[in-house]
């Protein structure tokens, strides 16, 4: 890897397998599984298969919604899968997910059993298929719809732009981390805006627009992701302050952010099969 500031691409590029920093081993430039590994499959219809990434907190924390609304038939059995070790380039996993990246969900309670991937996609698959979490009336469903799809377009700048130049690159460089922050910026101020009117995303009622958001935006405004908060200055951002406090203190937010966390401060769970492996640790 070259860390000249005047560097020029080569005509052709060519795959560095020690390029990338701390996820090197895991990045590639192919898709498809690496080895034979079916995945597990617990007792539940739902089968979660996740790490409690941004991406994989939102899944969480979703089916721990719907079983705090009292729907039991969402409930789950969730699998770490774990990504610096090759886990989502096995067989099962990349029958479950092509793209080969978390979350992926099975639902058995179908025949053939259905597989989601992609996190929005998930999100919206469970708001179907248990009426919930989407605004019922015309506006706020296509409110909450604009805003799940504006994370999904905008995360990607957060996480593999500003995050990985800020956090995890081997090497650190100006011009990336300035033009990865400016953007985060950018959009930490289009929430922040929107936020100043609306209690949620889709307006009053709470949605899987902050489902999917909050994993991101708000685990950043409250100093949780990238130890960014004061390069940030995320505490400019006091709609987007209040939000984020509003939503962590939900309690199945609480109890999704646990499910197959394996890392850091706080509670870990790397299996959850059923509601009593949370309620042993989070009280």
């Amino acid at each position: 890897m070259s860390t000249d500031t005047n560097y020029q691409p080569p005509k052709v590029w060519h795959w560095d397998a020690k390029n990338g920093g701390e996820w090197a081993s895991i990045n590639r430039p192919i898709s498809g599984s690496t080895h034979d590994k079916e995945l597990p499959i617990g007792k539940h219809p739902l089968q979660l298969y996740s790490l409690a990434t941004p991406n994989g907190q939102k899944v969480a924390i979703m089916l721990e919604e719907l079983l705090a609304m009292g729907l039991s038939e969402a409930e789950y059995d969730a699998f770490l899968i774990k990504i610096n070790e090759g886990d989502q380039f096995s067989s099962g996993f990349v029958a479950a997910n092509p793209n080969s990246k978390i979350p992926a969900l099975m639902d058995h309670s179908t025949t053939p059993a259905t597989r989601v991937f992609e996190s929005g996609a998930i999100l919206q698959y469970l708001a179907e298929k248990f009426d919930a979490l989407v605004p019922k009336d015309h506006l706020g469903k296509t409110e909450c719809r604009s805003w799940l799809f504006w994370q999904m377009g905008s995360a990607p700048y957060l996480g593999g732009g500003f995050g990985h130049f800020y956090a995890y690159a081997p090497v650190k460089l100006e011009y990336p981390i300035d033009r990865f922050t400016m953007e985060t910026k950018r959009q930490l101020d289009v929430l922040d805006k929107h936020l100043a009117n609306n209690t949620y995303m889709a307006g009053d009622e709470y949605s899987i627009a902050d489902i999917a958001i909050w994993p991101w935006y708000g685990n950043l405004v409250l100093g949780k992701l990238y130890s960014a908060a004061e390069f940030l200055q995320v505490e400019e951002y006091t709609h987007i302050q209040r939000w984020a406090k509003q939503i962590q203190q939900r309690p199945a937010v609480q109890r999704g952010l646990v499910v197959n966390r394996v890392w850091g401060e706080g509670e870990h769970l790397a299996e959850r099969h059923d509601a009593s492996d949370i309620d042993a640790i989070v009280k």
